[in-house]
């Protein structure tokens, strides 16, 4: 009987750390948007580190209208078809 248990215990933990391996096969967003602020914040120490990953942690897309304001920024002195083209490659991004 203690066999038998203990061959199910057994059996059981190893079907629980196979699943566990399986959902960590692919990071989620969080845990790529850390990977990728971890690798940029490399040299970086104490405070500045830790402002540093606050920031890019919390970082959200920017939006239609902020894309707008920096290309606009960005055109500033070109006309006509120039500035057609430009806005329209600057807003792509």
């Amino acid at each position: 009987m203690k066999q038998l248990l203990s061959l199910t215990a057994l059996g059981l933990a190893l079907s629980l750390g196979a699943a566990h391996a399986a959902d960590n096969a692919t990071p989620s967003a969080q845990q790529s948007k850390m990977a990728s602020c971890n690798t940029d914040a490399k040299g970086m120490k104490g405070d500045e580190r830790k402002a540093f990953m606050k920031n890019c942690l919390s970082h959200k897309p920017a939006t239609q209208q902020d894309k707008m304001k920096t290309c606009n920024t960005d055109a500033k002195g070109m006309k006509g078809d120039e500035r057609k083209a430009f806005m329209a490659q600057c807003l792509k991004k």
